[in-house]
């Protein structure tokens, strides 16, 4: 998983895989789910992210709960 966040666009996405799109959808006004060949999750877009989030929730990224064994 990666996360990145584009000052000139002002935009997040959050890559669960890499992966060539598919299709996406707008679920939300500024809101794009991007999705692959076999219709699994690839990422989320959050367009005008300086407007929907604060710079301390850009920046502030908690991980709870991960197994142990997905770590390698």
């Amino acid at each position: 998983m990666k996360i990145e966040y584009s000052k000139e666009a002002d935009a997040i996405y959050v890559y669960f895989k890499e992966d060539f799109v598919e299709k996406s959808k707008e679920i939300e006004d500024g809101i794009v789910i991007d999705f692959d060949k076999n219709g699994q999750l690839i990422g989320i877009e959050v367009l005008d992210a300086s407007k929907r989030f604060s710079l301390a929730d850009i920046v502030n990224v908690n991980i709870e709960n991960l197994p142990v064994e997905a770590i390698k």
